[in-house]
């Protein structure tokens, strides 16, 4: 009897430590512990935050937190100016540059929104400018040589930089004959850079009129309600014609790996750096005293998003009030025939 009851005891223990051990090695996975990348929690692919490290290293025109590279080119000449502005002990631009006080408030029609038009575009020239004054090389491809598909180009022109006017000249001649938007520069500039990483070539004096003309080109028919024809281009550049320009287009989506889609964030952090390059080179957008019509209309239009605000928080509080009622509610038992 004895020997029974010992052979039992005996016989239980070790399955208790198995069961114990097997609890120890498979812990209990809990909500908390799921990956936001497994199961339910799966999360999409454009909503997730690249590490630091990766997002540095990433394409600016894809990724919101890469810096742009028109920023990182104007960097070395921006030094330089800080340098030259610390040695002579005075900045010109602060000779001109406009503060608020308490009699009058300095403001800019420029928001991210809807930027300034003449402002954009000399900044989107500067960057242009920064990218071919700071490049690496002169990697080109042949559908953007001017030296086999030329567009009324000088004999030095693969040779001499071009200035900034000269660039800013080119793009407004496109924006003024076509009637293209602010926007529609920035999602320019986007466009550009991303040709760069993709198809890893540099702007220079020989290619960066077609590059240019290319990208606005997309740009106007991505962005733009009224897209412009390419046969309207065609007007506006005597020395191009409509199958070249077909073809200049097809060859700038292949490049682009048919990625047209520039996503908001992308585009507020361009906007904000064509800003920061416009104060760091004394391009500041105009300002203009605050009138009395423009105070009224940012008065109402902050109280017409004040009372979307009250109706957004009273419509979540019908929704919380609802689902709490819910819990009230008493389950019924089920009738089984």
């Amino acid at each position: 009897m004895g020997g029974s009851v010992s052979c039992c005891s005996s016989g239980e223990t070790p399955k208790i430590s198995r069961r114990e051990v097997e609890l120890e090695e498979c812990p209990i996975t809990t909500a908390e512990d799921v990956s936001e990348d497994t199961g339910t929690y799966l999360q999409h692919i454009s909503d997730r935050e690249l590490p630091d490290e990766l997002a540095h290293e990433s394409n600016p025109s894809d990724h919101p937190r890469a810096s742009t590279l028109f920023l990182n080119k104007s960097q070395t000449d921006v030094r330089e100016k800080r340098k030259s502005n610390y040695l002579n002990h005075m900045s010109p631009g602060l000779l001109t540059k406009k503060y608020s006080s308490c009699s009058t408030i300095f403001i800019d029609d420029s928001t991210v929104s809807q930027p300034n038009l003449k402002s954009t575009i000399k900044c989107v020239a500067l960057a242009i400018y920064y990218h071919i004054k700071n490049r690496d090389s002169n990697r080109s491809l042949e559908i953007f040589d001017e030296k086999k598909h030329p567009l009324s180009v000088p004999d030095d022109y693969s040779v001499v930089d071009p200035e900034h006017k000269l660039i800013y000249r080119f793009i407004r001649t496109l924006f003024s004959s076509a009637q293209l938007t602010a926007e529609c520069a920035i999602v320019t500039l986007v466009y550009l850079e991303r040709l760069l990483t993709y198809a890893e070539m540099d702007i220079c004096p020989c290619n960066w009129k077609r590059i240019v003309l290319g990208a606005i080109l997309l740009a106007s028919k991505v962005w733009d309600d009224q897209a412009v024809w390419n046969v309207d281009y065609c007007q506006i550049l005597k020395d191009i014609t409509v199958e070249d320009m077909n073809e200049m287009e097809r060859h700038f989506l292949e490049l682009l790996q048919f990625n047209i889609n520039v996503p908001a964030s992308v585009y507020a952090k361009y906007y904000f750096d064509l800003r920061s390059l416009a104060d760091e080179n004394n391009l500041s957008f105009p300002l203009e005293p605050l009138s009395n019509k423009r105070a009224q209309k940012l008065e109402a239009i902050s109280r017409l998003c004040e009372d979307k605000y009250k109706d957004m928080c009273k419509n979540t509080m019908r929704r919380a009030v609802s689902a709490d009622n819910l819990i009230g509610v008493k389950k019924s038992n089920a009738v089984l025939s």
